[in-house]
């Protein structure tokens, strides 16, 4: 067993670079560890000890207009739009503390170009109110950085896929270049270009601080009248026939109290499923192990853009004066039984999945070869048969809306509007729960095998309609 960068040289008394690990057979650089092994940070510690985690944070109201459970990034992005578009009578319920789970780890990445233009409208939404909306509101920083993204092309179909990416963009007004391999090596010194036939920049590309953003949304909707209570787990949620025999929301219970409303916002993550068994409701989604590494020092790396290599299916996250390397395994770690006492603890790294993406970390960019790695970086992160979201209202239960299975920027503006108007503003169908038919939502096999498989695919070419007759994303 070997443990990687200068905290483990100073256990067992020898440092190894990134590049000693990829040389190396996975068998005997891996860390022994089971599946499911959870190990708790410095951090989690600290607060437990501080604070106590004994009640809530604030007295429960006896009602609400709508009920938010989950403290993370979707979470409290619906409460703040919720509050902006009206709403003052509005709970937030967290059952440890804001971000516990799985957005206080998440890389944070935002990149503005996808495929589709629904989603390229929304993560257009969601860089504006990070970078500016919420700093105008509250003064508040949120840890916007913006030092732009890359997108590698090593192939012709995969530049073709980058140049249709690119015309896309200029119709929402989004810069982007495609560069050619020396260009590139002038933007980026450290890149090994040999092996390119270009790239596609995109200089408003950034990075999103997910603590930062969290605090910011609270602050900017409890200013607006929202309540935002922390260590309070929700027990059970109260459905009830209406006259016409349909399943209605119509209290949320906690150990602490029961908060009567005609609504619930399942923005749980991974516990989802759970919350949703709560009220009867099937939530397609499951729990994967979902990693990155951070590395040492890096001489050069400064204010270079975020890198996403889609053939090798490995992405370089710029962190300061070091890189996260992170990627999409094809044979990921699913986390079959999800604790309820997991808020910010993290599981042991599994080398033997992990390797796979070093060799395409290094060659492109080789200076990672002789760099040690600092820390190891795996939780949770939830994901749905077709990567998309879970959005709307659940079929079985009125008032029981989702807001679930995403891992990266969420969409809490067209939740909001859903939930006040009925209906979102954008075509949200491709995001929409009653996409998938009542006999497959509780059908573990079929769900586990298409997660699966579009976690696998995540980097897989997509082709426009016209191309092709399946578009895989």
């Amino acid at each position: 067993m070997a443990i990687l960068g200068r905290a483990g040289w100073r256990v067992v008394g020898f440092w190894r670079p990134l590049g000693a690990v990829c040389r190396t057979s996975p068998r005997c650089y891996s860390v022994p560890s089971e599946h499911t092994t959870e190990k708790s940070v410095p951090y989690t510690k600290t607060l437990k000890q501080d604070d106590g985690l004994r009640g809530p944070t604030k007295a429960l109201p006896s009602s609400a207009d709508v009920v938010v459970i989950g403290g993370g990034s979707l979470g409290c992005q619906t409460l703040y739009h919720l509050c902006k578009m009206g709403l003052t009578n509005v709970v937030l319920l967290e059952r440890d503390r804001l971000t516990a789970g799985t957005t206080w780890h998440t890389a944070g990445l935002l990149w503005q170009l996808r495929p589709s233009d629904t989603e390229v409208e929304l993560l257009a939404h969601t860089r504006h109110v990070v970078s500016s909306e919420l700093q105008a509101e509250t003064g508040l920083d949120t840890g916007w950085i913006q030092n732009g993204g890359l997108f590698i092309a090593s192939n012709k179909q995969r530049l073709d896929e980058y140049k249709r990416l690119m015309s896309l963009g200029k119709v929402y007004g989004i810069e982007s270049y495609v560069l050619s391999p020396a260009e590139t090596k002038e933007l980026y010194p450290l890149m090994n270009v040999r092996d390119l036939y270009g790239t596609l920049y995109v200089p408003k590309d950034g990075t999103m601080d997910p603590a930062g953003t969290c605090a910011t949304l609270s602050r900017a909707a409890t200013a607006r009248g929202a309540t935002v209570v922390e260590n309070c787990p929700v027990t059970g949620i109260q459905v009830n026939p209406d006259h016409m025999g349909v399943r209605r929301v119509r209290a949320v219970e906690t150990a602490f109290g029961t908060i009567q409303t005609p609504c619930v916002v399942n923005c749980a993550g991974v516990w989802a499923t759970k919350l949703g068994e709560l009220a009867g409701v099937n939530v397609p989604l499951v729990a994967m192990h979902h990693a990155y590494v951070v590395t040492e020092r890096i001489e050069g790396i400064q204010n270079m853009p975020n890198v996403r290599d889609h053939d090798a299916s490995v992405y370089l996250r710029l962190q300061g004066d070091a890189l996260s390397v992170g990627g999409y395994e094809q044979n990921p770690i699913f986390w079959d039984v999800v604790s309820d006492k997991f808020a910010f603890s993290l599981f042991d790294l599994d080398w033997n999945i992990f390797m796979q993406h070093i060799d395409g970390a290094i060659n492109r960019v080789p200076a990672l070869e002789k760099t040690g790695i600092k820390s190891t970086v795996c939780g949770p992160e939830s994901f749905t048969a077709d990567h998309k979201p879970l959005l709307g209202e659940a079929p079985e239960v009125r008032g029981f809306y989702l807001g679930c299975g995403f891992n990266s920027a969420g969409c809490g503006k067209e939740l909001a509007h859903w939930i006040i108007h009925g209906r979102p503003e954008k075509d949200m169908y491709g995001y929409d729960i009653r996409r998938f038919h009542h006999s497959i939502t509780n059908n573990s096999r079929w769900l586990r095998e298409r997660s699966h498989e579009s976690y696998s695919f995540r980097f897989f070419f997509t082709l426009p309609p016209q191309l092709s007759k399946c578009t895989c994303v």
